[in-house]
């Protein structure tokens, strides 16, 4: 018993420390869900800038593809004009204008594939701020529910129930002991009162019998002079 005693306080000054050196449970939830809203707002940015970027590539696609198709048509008026060595220049430009070109749209794909990928990744971080959200408030109920059955046991004292059952039938004992002295101390004035009310009635009969002998007495004085009266 003793043994289990020393136990429970180990395990109770363990507890202790643990509550008393935890940091704040909803501070710390609180916490998390800022750093991931400042991740998604990060994140947004990010997704803000890469579709920015798309954008610049996609105009800058279709100006080159707009020159590699002026250059084209510049070679075919130098040709027609018999001046063939301007038309060699207008080519040798709209090719450097389309391999530009297709530079630019494998950029636009890479791009698309990027801008995909941060959108994704954005609503999955939405959705997991909401479950966040969410679970907080229930994770900071059942942390103040824990606390508070812990202290309340504190406060308690550890009380174990092999000891409240113990101290419940002390109080029965001491309830039964004082209900058997109560009828002790109501059977001995009841005895006390028959005992007088006896008293009263043996005191009836001393009275009685005095007042019978005296009858008798009488009854025999008048006797003897009945007989003495007829004696005469």
């Amino acid at each position: 018993m003793e043994l289990i005693k020393r136990i429970l306080r180990v395990i109770r000054a363990n507890l202790n420390s643990l509550i008393g050196g935890a940091e704040d449970p909803e501070k710390i939830l609180e916490q998390a869900v800022l750093e991931m809203q400042e991740n998604l707002v990060q994140l947004r940015q990010g997704v803000a800038q890469a579709i920015a970027t798309q954008k610049r590539t996609e105009r800058q696609a279709a100006a080159a593809q707009s020159q590699t198709e002026e250059w084209y048509r510049r070679a075919q008026l130098a040709l027609q004009q018999g001046n063939e060595p301007l038309a060699r220049e207008a080519l040798t430009k709209r090719q450097a204008y389309k391999e530009t070109t297709t530079a630019l749209f494998s950029q636009i794909e890479q791009q698309n594939e990027i801008v995909a990928r941060l959108k994704k990744d954005m609503r999955s971080l939405e959705l997991k701020i909401s479950e966040a959200k969410t679970k907080k408030d229930m994770y900071i109920a059942r942390a103040r529910s824990a606390e508070a059955s812990y202290r309340l046991q504190e406060m308690l004292g550890g009380v174990s129930t092999t000891s409240s059952l113990s101290a419940f039938e002390r109080m029965e004992e001491k309830v039964l002991q004082i209900e058997a002295q109560s009828e002790a101390i109501a059977q001995l004035s009841s005895d006390d009162l028959e005992t007088q009310f006896t008293s009263l009635e043996s005191n009836d009969v001393d009275t009685e019998l005095a007042a019978m002998k005296v009858q008798v007495f009488k009854q025999s004085e008048n006797t003897q002079h009945k007989i003495l009266t007829e004696e005469s």
